[in-house]
């Protein structure tokens, strides 16, 4: 399996891997509930871009009335249903089926209306010049081979002005062995695609192809893609030993397109 791997194929290995991830109740492709919709509509929200840290609000507009939101890689209908309840015109971008189809799903629930594309975001996106006013990214380039061609994607299809919102993997995880997290045993950039080590370390069936990337990659990426830099913090996964040692593994950063 592992031989087949290529550049032209890996994006097809990681969305088989994500459907059996949901398949299995994965916690990051379970949709809001209902309940938590209301809530959103009466104003009580949060969101996450890394996995235990809440976006801070005073990140989002005021007022997200009629604005276009793209969720990139956003898929499974944890943060576009709550955009949506805050009047946002929303789009999602995602390339695994199931998570496409929850959100497909809470939408047709709920009776807010959104566009569903599916696409690979390592390729160009399917979008128009300064098509909107807010980009959410959770993190997921960590599924992407190259991220610097990304923000320029982002910084072309967003308005001036609009904003980039973006969950970051540091690449520090990717250096220990997993699940205990006790030694570091692999060398960085993580790529499986030039490192045999590294591939040998995968079940693409049962882990996808992931990949590290730098500060310079993600954060001077985005500078230098025409973004400025507006805030960002750092979050741990939650759980494990790095997280028990309080060693963060993501970044968020809130960025914008200058006017």
């Amino acid at each position: 399996m592992t031989d087949a791997i290529t550049r032209d194929n890996y994006a097809d290995a990681n969305a088989r891997a994500i459907d059996g991830w949901n398949a299995d109740g994965w916690e990051w492709g379970t949709p809001i509930t209902h309940e938590d919709y209301l809530r959103a509509c009466q104003g009580d929200w949060e969101m996450l871009l890394t996995p235990t840290k809440p976006v801070p609000h005073d990140w989002y507009p005021a007022d997200m009335t009629g604005l276009r939101v793209l969720g990139l890689a956003c898929g499974g209908a944890q943060q576009m249903p709550i955009f949506a309840a805050l009047g946002a015109v929303c789009t999602v971008l995602d390339y695994t089926p199931s998570q496409l189809e929850s959100e497909r799903m809470v939408a047709q629930r709920e009776g807010y209306e959104i566009e569903i594309v599916r696409a690979d975001m390592s390729k160009p996106l399917p979008f128009e010049d300064a098509s909107f006013d807010m980009i959410f990214h959770p993190v997921s380039n960590c599924y992407i081979e190259e991220v610097k061609p990304l923000w320029l994607e982002c910084n072309r299809i967003l308005k001036p002005g609009g904003r980039l919102l973006a969950g970051l993997d540091n690449g520090f995880g990717y250096v220990f062995d997993y699940p205990d997290e006790e030694r570091a045993i692999y060398s960085l950039p993580f790529n499986p695609l030039v490192n045999p080590e590294h591939m040998a370390a995968l079940d693409p069936v049962e882990d996808g192809i992931q990949f590290s990337h730098t500060l310079e990659d993600q954060i001077r990426g985005q500078l230098q893609a025409g973004f400025q830099l507006v805030d960002c913090y750092e979050d741990t996964y939650g759980e494990g030993r790095l997280y028990e040692m309080n060693i963060p593994t993501f970044w968020a950063t809130h960025a914008v397109k200058p006017l």
